[in-house]
């Protein structure tokens, strides 16, 4: 798999947010894996897209788009988001 970014939209004080980080904290994620973290409040067009759907996980796909899974989520669906390994 070449290397693949996560995205976790999120904001602070955000206790739904918070239990979406412990799941992903279960995930066993494959080395060219990154997830990062990204705070909506920091964007209009974030707090327009994703403000009442946080947290938000999404990957790029190979078509330029994002590929997304609000919550609630569990670590089976998150490994089910991942691109499959070539």
């Amino acid at each position: 798999m070449a290397d693949t970014i996560l995205y976790l939209y999120t904001t602070t004080s955000c206790h739904l947010c918070e239990q979406a980080e412990a799941v992903l904290a279960t995930v066993q994620w494959p080395a060219a894996l990154t997830v990062e973290v990204v705070d909506v409040s920091e964007s209009d067009e974030l707090v327009q897209r994703y403000g009442k759907r946080i947290p938000v996980l999404a990957v790029p796909q190979a078509d330029g788009s994002m590929q997304e899974l609000d919550w609630p989520f569990d670590a089976y669906a998150v490994q089910e988001l991942l691109p499959c390994e070539q």
